[in-house]
């Protein structure tokens, strides 16, 4: 039996016989050229690199100069982090959030310490010299459950409960078995950089520097970050919901709104306590609201204003999003796409004419951006009264360039992004990155006309660009705000599911469409007939009170 097989710079090999992605990466001279082969598409769908091509097929192979290959590197490596623990030192190490690339592991048996974190790193050292194998292993929803549940991997047997999905796909390393969203290496040798730091009783885990394959990212901690996290994180776990298998069983027990309304509860309490701190420093004249693409800035700021009016202070809001520069003028980022995420996309001479002559009582005509057809066009004007304080929100509200015209005394800095907090399971989170990437696909295609393609295409251009130039500023804001809510995914899910399935098996974004799609199987749906229109998801789904 022949088998041909198509690459995708369009070159062809032919072999006589099946053969696995890794023997045909061998036998045709394929190679990652600067990078690391990592998995491959066979006929547009992610597989590991064991697997058998029995068919003619299109392959493509997933080095780690690609974010897709990244997040199969990073799975792996997390993958031999949790099975070393659990082999070498009997604990748990259960995941938690990230930070700057970087992801920060907890043991429910305690700090780790200085003796296991040194075993844990030799032992991952010994699977990469060694090539411990991860296989691939396909069983019945039944024999999954049964599997998870003989390693005490409760959260996971329930998960697979209640996602029913049937067969299910199990990696099996050291005999630990685990499950993903997506392809792993087929082999420990394969995933050689990594870096572990132990840091207040847990550890963080570092793959590869995106500037230096060969050296592991250094990990930067957040102190503000960090610890608005571990806050939102026993928040969730003091209402149960630290896990998506437990939205699952409220959502089956009829409490979806119950949920809906305790998480929209804790938005309403900490802007109310962010509201009484301005009351108390009344010369601030000028709110700076930031954080990267999909944060929910637009509605945050309106509701703040809001809540500054309980409080008996009057403001205006001036949306950063108006200053575009006209489409032509727009910088490119290094592969030639359009970056609106560029200090340059804005214009910051007439951005900081307008904050001058605000808060000197003068009137401005604020323009209107129009994102269909790439220009700024007639807005409206405003003028503040006395007293009045300014609200302006966007991704570069903390740069002090945006705002250079107005003395560092009247300014309060507040930094906006989802940190999401309600994990798949204790080793599948779902990152922030990917909810502002969901929120922003459905805002796309409703207010923007960006098919789901178009919005994963310039995704990768969006996440540089948001540690380019707006995470390297959130050490400067005088407030974090975290715009997650623990149904959000639930809500989200009903609005992507026919965006994502529309993504062609053509695309280029075809394997992070099914990735997402994966990860949204084991998320319940809620639907949005309850989520109120003062919601920060409004300003993705629709129906806001503040459009």
């Amino acid at each position: 039996m022949s088998v041909n097989i198509t690459f995708s710079d369009g070159s062809a090999f032919k072999s006589e016989f099946p053969l696995t992605a890794r023997e045909v990466l061998a036998r045709s001279g394929h190679n990652g050229k600067d990078a690391q082969v990592v998995a491959c598409r066979v006929n547009h769908v992610q597989r590991p690199l064991s697997w058998q091509i029995a068919m003619d097929s299109d392959v493509e192979y997933i080095t780690t100069n690609s974010i897709e290959g990244r997040e199969v590197y990073q799975r792996t490596l997390e993958f031999m982090l949790t099975s070393a623990a659990t082999r070498i030192c009997g604990i748990r190490l259960h995941l938690r959030q990230s930070m700057n690339y970087s992801y920060y592991y907890e043991s429910p048996d305690g700090p780790v310490t200085e003796e296991q974190l040194k075993n844990i790193r030799d032992e991952m050292d010994r699977m990469v010299k060694e090539g411990a194998p991860f296989t691939r292993e396909v069983f019945s929803i039944d024999e999954a459950r049964k599997i998870m549940k003989a390693q005490n991997y409760n959260v996971k047997e329930q998960l697979i409960r209640w996602a029913n999905n049937d067969p299910v796909v199990l990696y099996r390393c050291e005999g630990i078995y685990d499950f993903f969203g997506g392809a792993l290496a087929d082999t420990a040798a394969l995933i050689s950089v990594f870096d572990l730091r132990l840091y207040e009783g847990g550890v963080f885990l570092s793959g590869p520097s995106f500037t230096d394959h060969t050296k592991p990212i250094k990990c930067k901690v957040s102190a503000k970050t960090f610890k608005l996290f571990e806050d939102y994180s026993h928040w969730l776990a003091h209402l149960n919901i630290s896990t998506m298998d437990k939205i699952h069983a409220l959502v089956a027990a009829g409490r979806s709104r119950d949920l809906i309304m305790v998480c929209e509860a804790l938005h309403t309490k900490v802007l109310s306590q962010l509201s009484e701190y301005i009351e108390s420093r009344p010369e601030v004249r000028l709110l700076c609201l930031a954080g990267p693409s999909s944060s929910g800035k637009t509605t945050s700021s309106r509701r703040l204003r809001v809540q500054l009016l309980t409080s008996g202070i009057d403001s205006e809001t001036l949306e950063l999003d108006n200053y575009f520069v006209d489409r032509e003028r727009t910088p490119r980022d290094k592969d030639g796409n359009l970056d609106f995420d560029a200090l340059e996309a804005l214009d910051l001479d007439l951005i900081n004419e307008h904050l001058s002559d605000l808060l000197a009582g003068k009137a401005v005509d604020v323009p209107k951006f129009d994102f269909i057809n790439g220009k700024r066009t007639k807005g409206y004007r405003l003028q503040l009264r006395p007293g009045q304080r300014l609200v302006i929100e966007g991704i570069h509200g903390l740069n002090d360039e945006l705002s250079a015209s107005i003395d560092a005394k009247n300014k309060y800095r507040i930094f906006i992004c989802p940190l999401t907090g309600t994990t798949l399971d204790l080793h599948n989170r779902v990152g922030t990155t990917d909810t502002r990437l969901l929120r922003r696909m459905v805002r796309d295609y409703r207010t923007r006309g960006h098919s789901p393609e178009t919005t994963l295409l310039q995704w990768p251009s969006v996440v540089r660009g948001s540690h380019q130039h707006i995470f390297p500023y959130q050490e400067n804001a005088d407030t974090l705000f975290n715009t997650s809510l623990a149904y959000e995914l639930c809500v989200l899910k009903g609005y992507v599911l026919p965006l994502l399935n529309s993504v062609s098996e053509a695309s280029p974004v075809y394997g992070e469409a099914q990735r997402l799609l994966s990860m949204l199987d084991y998320v319940p749906i809620i639907p949005s007939d309850d989520v109120p229109n003062l919601s920060i998801i409004r300003e993705f789904i629709g129906g806001s009170c503040f459009e």
